[in-house]
């Protein structure tokens, strides 16, 4: 990119009205990096011939070699349009599931959105988290139907088929989005519903019943071609169309007026050329639509004469008529994309239509809206309006982008640049008098060569003490200059204010509350633990996707990079020149880590550089978690198998230099009971039923406790509903009396539907009031249940308890509680977390005095209540659990049969197929345990020979519907599993390999047959 351009987007930063920050979003492979490459070509960074082959934006080499994206990057683009000049700041990110996190972190820095469809294949699983999170963060977005080529060249389709797929996949769209809008107008008035409650409706008064989706405005929400907020195009040959591209061509041809043919160049209207008029009913007078006489019989004769018949002639006419400048070298090609390029190119330029949609369409910085300034600046679980005074008041410098408000800065994630590549480390073109000054020192020198009249000869020792000295000097001077090969820059936007190198702001924290620390922190006093600190901004930069060029000044509104912070923020920060600035709302992630491996360096001693180069990773990506095991293995969490790879590999090239080996993957499982089975495994019902002892009695080892526990498992739904509300019962548990009237309105909520839960189980009717504990951590999905006589804490808050402390137990009940905890983390099969159960204490005794000798009471109990609740658990029917992703996949109809036969190998479960209608492609979803998905995508696509693309995400956990235990016993059982159990237990064969890897006992032979070896040679 040129000087002058960079000088010009820099100017444009003032202007507020004209910048427009948006990023592309889509599923993988619908071609959004093609659409950026055509955008980036408009300002000379790339060719214009290699727009949708270079992949500009995709600046690794894995990203280049695999075909995906895996960052989110940013470019600024300059725009002219009918004499008004645009800054656009492009965002880029990827559509693979396992880098989902990286769209949070561009979705928040934007304002608007371009959403990518590939016409062909329609609404995909991830079209539809992405736009999930665009709508959370209330981000307007418009719609760019991509791939239309295919529709020609891969489906055959004609000109009217390919109409009606186009207008099914834009109402699969619009579907999305009238979806997530009920949803979020039904929650508002179920609100509004909540207030009414508390009001006394008169005799004469109308109750209102309506849900409140009749007076809500959905008008402009929705996509459609004629309100201009739909392209349609096809990156890899360069074009790109919206109504009105067409509407101004044809408004001269045929006489009709723009905003006419606007509205009616889409939908059932056709047109009478004799009466020189439009009408509607198309489809009912069997005529063609406009669309598709006007627009797409036009772009498919193109096609046709140049990827079908290859008729050079009809070509040349075709540009004639239209008046096109094609270059002659470029109609004389045998290569047909190149022919397409340049007619499409010089015909429908696509990054016109793309950026005039995003100038006209999408918002500027200044539009941001009140709702979206409160959402950032205050959680679901705080009203806006309790905020501090001095904070409501920054809203409106949010609502304005003043820059001449306080400065407010939010970090969305840091992103690792060599050293080398930051713009004050590389090699600048020379000015004119710098040039000059050296020329005048080179001159110098040469005189004064010219006039010394000879050289003194140095001695062998006098050159070896040079030299010598010059080593030693040398390694001094590089000992002082290392510094680490990486930069970190925050990738972040200035919401307020101005922002210049050198400025010092406050570096906020999660945690910060400006209520209680800010006037302290104005006057100059820093407390303890207040969740802030102060850092100095180095060096500021415009994102030009793969380099960086500083600036002196960056206004708010903008996108920016900022150096100088990676000691002071880890991975997202809020920055501010007020202290009464709270903390960004956390950017939302969509999906969970849950793949985790044990790294270590092949040579010990590289052990330091492993353990810094963590914390780079740590750093560089939003979405990885660096933990330290309780054994001390360096553990690394991850969203799925691309992304640990995309991590391993940065690890041992980039951060750490060192060689490293990798553990099998440590997914996690949890420990569960079930209802005693009716049927056996050969799906015989159960004749013999053993009486089961279900109470466990058990007393401590000094006689003087004795305890009396009973397990019992929890309805499935109660167990799903405890853990998915495991962030609400940790606030519940930290902060009884300090909850907001919303978050008390959910407790309230919880404890309600819990109740309901346990009342639908025979054992645990009425029990939902004597809850002692949730386990492990106090916010699992265990419970421990109170039916003594002893009075115990209230779990819920708000609950009163008259405690007896004459009473010996009352000292002894955190014992009791820490000894449930422990048992519920670590379960007897494989020391995994328990799930799903409920542990009542029937029985609870402690005697005045027992035997001596055997430590303190309360370290006895919690031993006693550990040992008692594992031997309640093995008296039940036990199972693991194991965690399940949900597979997506694209599958051509030819292969169908070989995918079905991977999935079953991996123990996958089929939930439904769906054929795309218009195609031979498939969409299946099944279920598949995490520890069976490894290579399960790299299976596949060999098996399918790449006709299948999976995508993995986190789902659910599943019970393993088999006991580790379970041998063949009955005749039956014998007969078909074989008398050594030929087919192998998968519950077992789980739990072994997860007590192998703990160090654990297992229950296995490792000799079977130990008969004498026969020898083969007599012996004489």
């Amino acid at each position: 990119m040129t000087s002058l351009l960079i000088n010009k987007l820099a100017k444009l930063q003032n202007s507020v009205d004209n910048i427009r920050n948006i990023c592309i979003l889509a599923h993988v492979d619908h071609g959004k990096t093609s659409l950026a490459d055509s955008l980036v070509a408009t300002n000379g960074v790339i060719s214009s011939r290699l727009a949708g082959k270079l992949r500009y934006m995709d600046s690794r080499k894995d990203e280049q070699e695999r075909g995906i994206t895996m960052k989110s990057s940013a470019i600024a683009l300059f725009y002219l349009e009918e004499g008004k000049e645009y800054l656009v700041n492009l965002m880029d990110s990827p559509g693979h599931v396992d880098f989902s996190s990286e769209v949070s972190t561009a979705v928040r820095l934007c304002d608007g959105a371009i959403l990518v469809v590939d016409v062909v294949e329609g609404v995909q699983p991830q079209t539809k988290v992405v736009l999930r999170q665009a709508w959370d963060e209330g981000i307007k977005p418009v719609l760019v139907l991509n791939k239309v080529d295919r529709l020609v060249v891969e489906m055959k389709q004609d000109p009217l088929a390919a109409y009606h797929h186009m207008v099914q996949v834009l109402e699969q769209v619009n579907a999305l989005v009238a979806e997530m809008f009920n949803q979020e107008v039904l929650e508002q008035s179920s609100k509004v519903t909540q207030e009414k409650k508390n009001v006394e409706i008169g005799v004469d008064d109308v109750y209102d019943w309506s849900s409140g989706m009749e007076d809500a405005d959905d008008s402009s929400l929705y996509f459609s071609p004629e309100m201009g907020n739909v392209v349609f195009c096809s990156a890899v040959d360069g074009w790109a169309f919206s109504l009105n591209t067409f509407a101004k061509i044809y408004s001269k041809k045929l006489g009709f007026s723009e905003s006419v043919l606007q509205r009616t160049l889409w939908g059932d209207f056709y047109i009478n050329m004799k009466a020189k008029k439009i009408y509607n009913g198309a489809g009912a007078k069997a005529k063609k639509p406009l669309f598709v006489s006007l627009v797409l019989d036009n772009i498919w004769a193109v096609y046709e004469a140049v990827v079908v018949r290859k008729d050079k002639e009809r070509l040349e006419k075709m540009v004639s008529s239209l008046s096109l400048t094609v270059p002659a070298r470029d109609l004389r090609s045998t290569d047909p994309k190149q022919q397409l390029s340049a007619i499409f190119s010089s015909w429908l330029p696509l990054a016109a239509a793309v950026l005039s949609m995003v100038a006209r369409k999408l918002p500027s910085p200044a539009q941001l809206g009140p709702e979206r300034a409160e959402m950032l600046l205050c959680s679901k679980t705080k009203k806006f309006s309790s905020l501090p005074p001095a904070t409501q008041e920054l809203k409106q410098h949010f609502v304005s982008c003043s820059p001449s408000g306080p400065t407010i800065i939010f970090i969305s994630k840091m992103f690792p640049v060599a050293r080398s590549q930051l713009p004050e480390h590389k090699a600048r073109p020379l000015t004119a008098e710098e040039l000059a000054d050296r020329r005048e020192v080179a001159r110098a020198r040469h005189a004064e060569k010219q006039q010394s009249e000879g050289a003194v000869q140095l001695t062998v020792e006098q050159m070896e003490q040079l030299t010598t000295r010059e080593k030693v000097v040398a390694g001094v001077e590089r000992e002082a200059e290392k510094e680490p090969e990486i930069a970190f820059i925050a990738f972040a936007r200035v919401y307020s204010g101005c922002v210049e190198p050198g400025q010092e702001l406050w570096v906020i924290g999660p945690k910060y509350d400006p209520a209680v620390t800010a006037v302290s922190l104005e006057s100059g006093q820093v407390p303890l633990n207040c969740h802030v600190t102060t850092a100095t901004v180095d060096n500021l930069y415009i994102l030009l996707g793969r380099d960086l060029e500083q600036v002196d000044k960056v206004p708010a509104g903008n996108v920016l990079g900022m150096s100088g912070l990676a000691s002071s923020v880890l991975k997202s920060a809020t920055l501010s020149t007020t202290p009464w600035c709270p903390p960004f709302v956390p950017v939302v992630q969509s999906s969970v880590p849950i793949l985790r491996v044990a790294v270590e360096p092949v040579l010990s001693s590289d052990l330091p550089r492993l353990e810094a180069g963590l914390q780079l990773l740590n750093q560089a990506d939003a979405h990885v978690e660096v933990l330290v095991s309780e054994a001390g293995e360096h553990l690394l969490v991850t969203a799925g198998e691309v992304h640990l790879q995309r991590c391993l590999a940065d690890l041992t090239e980039e951060y750490a230099g060192c060689q490293v080996t990798v553990s099998d993957p440590i997914v996690p499982f949890r420990e569960t009971i079930v209802i005693p089975p009716e049927t056996d495994m050969v799906n015989e019902v159960i004749q013999e039923e053993k009486p089961e002892e279900e109470l466990v009695v058990m007393e401590t080892t000094n006689k003087q406790c004795i305890v009396k526990i009973r397990a019992v498992p929890l309805p499935a739904k109660l167990a799903r509903l405890l853990e998915d509300q495991g962030d609400l019962i940790k606030a519940m548990a930290r902060q009884k009396g300090e909850l907001t009237n919303k978050t008390m309105e959910e407790v309230v909520k919880l404890k309600k539907e819990v109740f309901n839960l346990l009342d639908t189980d025979e054992r645990l009717q009425g029990t939902g009031d004597k809850i002692w504990s949730l386990g492990p951590k106090r916010c699992g999905p265990n419970l421990l249940i109170n039916m003594t006589d002893f009075s115990s804490s209230e779990v819920w808050p708000g609950g009163q308890v008259a405690r007896d402390n004459t009473d010996t137990r009352t000292d002894m009940e955190s014992s009791l509680v820490q000894g449930f905890q422990l048992a519920t983390m670590a379960g007897p099969l494989c020391e995994e977390q328990m799930m799903g159960l409920a542990f009542i204490v029937e029985g609870w005794e402690v005697k005045e005095a027992g035997e001596a000798g055997w430590g303190p009471l309360s370290g006895q109990i919690v031993s006693l209540v550990k040992d008692c609740c594992r031997r309640a658990f093995l008296a039940k029917p036990v199972r693991l659990m194991t965690a399940m992703y949900v597979c997506n996949i694209a599958v051509k109809a030819e292969v169908l049969g070989k995918m079905f036969t991977v999935l079953h190998r991996r123990r996958g479960q089929v939930v439904k197929e769906e054929l795309i209608e218009g195609s031979s492609t498939f969409t299946v979803t099944a279920h598949i345990p995490v520890i069976e998905s490894m290579n399960f995508g790299a299976e596949l696509r060999k098996q399918t020979s790449g006709m299948a693309m999976p995508q993995l995400v986190f789902s659910h956990w599943e019970v393993v519907d088999i006991d580790p235990s379970w041998e063949p016993s009955t005749e039956e059982e014998l007969l078909h599993f074989g008398e050594k159990a030929d087919s192998e237990n998968p519950a077992l064969r789980y739990m072994n390999d997860i007590r192998k890897r703990k160090g654990l006992k297992i229950d296995e032979k490792l000799v079977e047959f130990a008969e004498k070896q026969r020898t083969l040679t007599k012996s004489k």
